[in-house]
């Protein structure tokens, strides 16, 4: 895809959004929407690290629930304008994060994957247990400033205004990580998560991409914590749990993680289906597991691969001529054969 068609489909993309926030009047659905775009946006934190590292993590919302607590803490203490403490904020998931890599993405295959699981329950239970900072079981309430970006907070909190703004987010995030994934820094992460040796054989030192890549999944999943924080003005230690890695990791199986943008699609797709079979609630995560089966045997790339198969065979099927233009055709061969035997 060339950078133009990039554009063009940013450009798109984002007035579909406008168009949405202008054009649906309820307050439930844009809320529902706006929700589902968040965890879009965790979802594609959790997918890029499958992508490029090919890392399955149980610990990302660590980084998810430390950026509400951070900016929780933070803004309290007006240290900062509130804009600088949300940058301050992503850029210490990141620092935190590259650092964390540098040692865990050492370790292989599912021992990894517990490896995270161990850190993001020690994250949880130090913020469950730590009343005087965290409010502990019972969370704390984020009090935002008055003004926000030059918003006002009474503007920014509405429904559609939120949605503008979490859709604008997804899809600049999606931008930001198609162009970088374009450049020398994907081509390298990719020849590192397909044969680390021989990445290593070739010259290229294997450890910083791939600690890089753990910073920027968690910085993406940071995003996302901040706009959860924004959108509730709440955070708990239920953002913390690995139960919400679990539920990112599915939508980015079940949306397809080696697209870009298939986590994203299966975050809308679960919070669609959830609100579909809301009369099933009490078995919706074994509905939502049965999915999860069926796409991974049926359709191993996910939703987004099984689309991706389906234009592919649509544009390779041969066009069908029309008969009338068949016979015009077949009448200037004959013609052409006729004059060439001199009848």
């Amino acid at each position: 895809m060339s950078i133009k068609r990039i554009g063009t489909g940013t450009v798109a993309a984002l007035a579909l959004g406008a168009l949405v926030a202008a054009g649906v009047s309820s307050s439930t659905v844009l809320s529902l929407l706006t929700q589902a775009i968040i965890y879009a946006v965790f979802a594609i934190g959790v997918g890029l690290l499958l992508k490029q590292n090919g890392m399955v993590s149980f610990g990302h919302a660590v980084f998810f629930g430390i950026a509400g607590y951070a900016v929780g803490i933070l803004l309290p203490l007006d240290l900062m304008p509130a804009e600088a403490t949300i940058i301050v904020t992503l850029a210490g998931i990141a620092l935190l994060a590259f650092l964390m890599g540098l040692v865990i993405v050492r370790v292989p295959g599912v021992a990894f994957g517990m490896l995270t699981l161990a850190i993001g329950q020690m994250f949880y239970l130090t913020a469950s247990r730590s009343r005087g900072l965290t409010g502990g079981a019972d969370g704390m309430n984020i009090d935002w400033p008055s003004t926000l970006f030059g918003v006002a907070q009474s503007q920014l909190l509405k429904p559609a205004t939120m949605f503008l703004l979490c859709w604008s987010t997804l899809v600049l995030v999606m931008l930001v990580l198609t162009l970088l994934l374009r450049s020398r820094f994907g081509s390298i992460t990719e020849a590192v998560r397909d044969n680390e040796e021989r990445a290593r054989f070739i010259g290229i030192r294997t450890l910083l991409p791939r600690a890089a890549v753990y910073a920027l999944s968690a910085t993406v999943t940071g995003l996302a914590g901040l706009l959860s924080a924004l959108n509730t003005g709440f955070v708990s230690p239920e953002n913390l749990h690995w139960s919400m890695s679990g539920v990112a990791l599915m939508m980015a199986v079940v949306g397809g993680y080696k697209a870009l943008w298939g986590p994203a699609l299966g975050a809308v797709v679960y919070f669609l289906a959830k609100d579909l079979l809301g009369d099933f609630a009490n078995h919706w995560m074994a509905i939502f597991g049965i999915a999860l089966i069926t796409v991974i045997v049926f359709s191993p790339t996910g939703i987004a691969g099984a689309l991706q198969r389906l234009f592919k065979r649509k544009k390779s099927l041969p066009k069908k001529s029309h008969p009338a233009l068949k016979s015009t055709s077949s009448a200037k061969v004959s013609s052409t054969a006729t004059a060439r035997s001199g009848i």
